[in-house]
């Protein structure tokens, strides 16, 4: 998934509080040392804080990780190393040290607040979302929690729950782009769409006459599968700006949809030479090669989308369906591996990689994978009956 939304800066970071400093805390430091007081530790503590505040992350974390050592116990200081880890771009050592925190003092102001951050930043928005709900619940008017509870529901293509989260917040938010895009979006899939539409109108307010803002609409337009729309914002973004990101790559998406694959291909193209930084382009024209099964030009392709993101599983299952093509058995088995490690519900990459089995002559390898793709087929069809027809009453027991 291409992560557009962004959490911006809103209401500060908590950067914790300061816990009581016992007697006992003292008694427990190493024997022979001279002991600090609680002057000194406190002191200790504000410089690390003052350091965090200053943006000197290096001086912050080797402050409270230096006072963690005299009280291995404060949930303050894991809290502030926590966010010192966040500001840095480390969100899995973030989580582990707010987790303690959370452990020490499930009260600590900030805790839940910096552990649904760290979620967020690593784009797991079903693990965010529990940190989030407790933060709305505890502080109704935290605008921050609102905002990120609701992008977290609508990253995860949940439309009431984002509307619910984020409704509470339109006054404040009345001139953010990202927010409206979000809730005209979210208001047209369920199907508002007189509130999708007088937000759009309320983001060309907010945003003007700008190559941006078309994209944006573009983009909103895309989504609710408005192609004729789609097409009017996306080219008049080229218009103003024709190096603009994504605005090539999402007209190649609506060309691909509408089956002009010759275009889609040039506006993919065009994308590579704008955004050499993103994998995007290079997957989606890769995998445009693949359906004309040319594993030769696809195959580098994915290998490129790739080296910008190791963990792109359609790439690592294309890559693995080029070599497949190409005869590299081994090789396919290999990223086919991977791609269904990192997406075992696919039902599609589980057949694929039966195939590469089969080939390789390894045949109950192969069985064992089109079983689990038959299986995951089977609960597809029940998934998408019920959605239809609504769920079945369980069977009626045996007579007495």
């Amino acid at each position: 998934m291409r992560l557009r939304i962004c959490d911006k800066p809103r209401a500060g970071m908590v950067f914790g509080v300061l816990p009581m400093l016992t007697a006992a805390l003292m008694a427990a430091q190493t024997p022979g040392r001279t002991r600090l007081s609680d002057q000194d530790l406190r002191a200790a503590f504000t410089r690390a804080q003052q350091a965090l505040a200053a943006k000197d992350y290096p001086a912050a974390e080797r402050g409270f990780k230096d006072f963690l050592k005299l009280d291995p116990n404060s949930a303050a200081a894991y809290t502030n190393l926590g966010v010192v880890y966040l500001r840095t771009g480390r969100p899995d050592e973030a989580i582990k040290v707010l987790e303690t925190a959370r452990k020490l003092d499930p009260r600590m102001i900030g805790v839940d607040l910096n552990l649904g951050l760290a979620y967020y930043h690593k784009q797991d928005f079903k693990h965010a979302l529990p940190y989030f709900e407790q933060v709305v619940a505890a502080q109704p008017d935290s605008l921050q929690a609102h905002y990120l509870l609701g992008m977290s529901h609508f990253m995860l293509n949940e439309y009431g729950p984002a509307v619910a989260a984020l409704e509470p917040i339109r006054d404040q938010e009345s001139t953010d782009l990202d927010y409206l895009y979000v809730m005209g979006i979210a208001y047209g899939q369920l199907k508002r769409n007189d509130e999708s539409m007088k937000t759009f109108e309320q983001l060309v307010r907010a945003g003007g006459d700008t190559p941006h803002l078309h994209l944006l609409l573009g983009k909103a337009y895309l989504d609710l599968y408005d192609n004729g729309k789609a097409e009017t914002e996306l080219k008049k973004a080229i218009a103003g700006d024709p190096k603009l990101p994504f605005e090539h790559y999402d007209l190649g998406i609506l060309y691909r949809r509408l089956g002009s694959l010759d275009q889609a291909a040039g506006e993919y193209e065009q994308e590579m030479r704008i955004s050499p930084g993103e994998p995007w382009a290079f997957q989606d024209r890769a995998s445009l090669y693949l359906e004309q099964r040319d594993a030769v030009h696809a195959a580098p392709l994915f290998q490129k989308a790739l080296a910008l993101d190791p963990k792109l599983t359609p790439s690592m299952a294309g890559l693995g369906r080029s070599y497949l093509l190409e005869g590299k058995l081994p090789q396919a088995v290999v990223y086919l591996k991977r791609a269904v490690t990192l997406q075992p519900d696919s039902a599609n990459f589980h057949y694929q990689l039966a195939q590469a089995y089969l080939k390789l002559g390894e045949r109950a390898a192969a069985q064992a994978e089109f079983v689990e793709q038959q299986k995951l087929q089977v609960e597809a069809r029940d998934k998408q009956t019920e959605r239809i027809s609504g769920k079945l009453p369980a069977p009626a027991g045996p007579a007495p």
